[in-house]
């Protein structure tokens, strides 16, 4: 909640007046919670729950990466409220395609050690250690498998340069989705993270275009 593009939404939606939420899951930086005993199914209730509890009408969700995942569950759960879908890097079933990449012996030995050391550049440690039965929790929540059942407006923002999630996820995204209003727009030198200003601004304007094109629709 206190990156850089969250903290650039909160900036734009304060200059004109619009309501925001922004929250870590749990286990993830200012929540509560122990991060290896986390699962997709529970940070899936965390977004639920803030739509649930918090936030009050009409919800344009952004998720970035693991949160571009979860808020296309949110738009299946709750269709009434969540009006449209940014997403950025979005990784969809990106834990379990990562996983299932692996060499057969490696997934063998990881099932055994009951652990998964993920290489990341993003840790401070360098890796991230994945309890086995999060992977496979992560199963029952893959959505690639078959259409997605959202009928919203869904912008998908991707750096061609991601190394994390292939930018071609978000074309499959978009192949698969329900929904007819769906635009993909990739940015060739930008990373996973798509923090540069270019890419704030890109997420900004995608973000009030949005709100634009759905004020007249939406109540």
């Amino acid at each position: 909640m206190n990156g850089t593009k969250a903290l650039a939404i909160e900036e734009f939606c304060k200059s004109l007046g619009h309501a925001y939420i922004r929250f870590d899951y749990s286990g993830v930086g200012n929540s509560d919670g122990n991060l290896q005993e986390c699962t997709v199914g529970k940070w899936r209730k965390d977004v639920l729950s803030i739509i649930d509890d918090l936030a009050e009408g009409p919800q344009i969700l952004v998720g970035s990466s693991l949160g571009g995942w979860l808020m296309f569950h949110a738009a299946i759960a709750r269709p009434q409220k969540v009006v449209a879908l940014i997403g950025i890097a979005t990784a969809v079933d990106g834990l379990v395609i990562k996983f299932n990449e692996l060499p057969v012996e490696i997934k063998k030995e990881i099932e055994m050690k009951g652990v998964w050391s993920l290489p990341s550049k993003y840790s401070e440690e360098g890796f991230y250690h994945i309890q086995y039965s999060v992977i496979k929790e992560a199963e029952n929540h893959c959505l690639l498998h078959s259409p997605i059942p959202v009928t919203c407006p869904i912008r998908l923002l991707h750096g061609m340069k991601d190394d994390i999630v292939p930018w071609h996820r978000s074309i499959q995204v978009a192949d698969l989705v329900v929904s007819t209003d769906v635009d993909v727009i990739l940015r060739k030198h930008s990373d996973h993270r798509m923090k540069e200003k270019a890419d704030i601004q890109l997420l900004v304007y995608t973000i009030d275009d949005l709100i634009d094109k759905l004020s007249g629709v939406v109540t």
